[in-house]
């Protein structure tokens, strides 16, 4: 299951402060906020998804987030790659490698990382 554009904003928020009442998450958008019952909407959404889960406090609701941000991604971009790139690895890495406009320092310190993951496999 995914995040829509506006669920995975409010998630990062989440991961960034790693617990939060509603006004947490309200101070942690830049001008111009969203409405109170826009993001209560937005939490009560990503909780069906099992994406958040939260602590009573009285009527207060202390939210955290159930999913690591590195396991979402990943997930995501494994699905892109498999969408997109008939799930090749190699397709996907030439795109990324040629669309993105890397520069040279850029591309040898990507070079430098799968060195070092060949290395350790």
């Amino acid at each position: 299951m995914q995040l829509s554009n506006s669920e995975e904003e409010l998630m990062n928020h989440l991961w960034k402060l790693e617990k939060a009442f509603m006004k947490d998450l309200l101070d942690a958008y830049p001008e111009p906020k969203p409405a109170t019952t826009t993001v209560a909407t937005l939490l009560k959404r990503m909780n069906d998804k099992g994406f958040i889960a939260y602590k009573l406090y009285g009527k207060s609701r202390e939210y955290y987030p159930l999913v690591k941000k590195k396991e979402y991604f990943s997930k995501h971009v494994n699905g892109l790659i498999k969408q997109f790139f008939n799930d090749s690895a190699s397709q996907f890495a030439s795109f990324f490698t040629k669309e993105t406009n890397l520069s040279k320092t850029e591309l040898e310190a990507l070079k430098k990382l799968i060195d070092n993951e060949i290395k350790n496999k």
